[in-house]
């Protein structure tokens, strides 16, 4: 399943799951945690697409930066 997130601006838990190439109950528990951004709307949980993107470029650049030494 190919999701088009170039026009869709919001993705439902199971689409972000698969677009990152994570389980369905870990998107849920990194959407619990508060770790990755969210919005309800009524009774629907979505993840908006600009906040995965910047959530993926965020542990990239983490993963990225050296380690300080004190």
């Amino acid at each position: 399943m190919t999701i088009p997130t170039d026009s869709r601006l919001l993705l439902r838990p199971d689409e972000a799951a698969e677009a990152i190439g994570v389980g369905r109950s870990k998107i849920y528990a990194l959407i619990a945690s508060g770790d990755l951004p969210s919005i309800r709307i009524g009774g629907s949980v979505r993840v908006p697409v600009d906040e995965l993107k910047d959530w993926i470029a965020q542990r990239v650049a983490a993963r990225m930066e050296p380690d300080v030494l004190a």
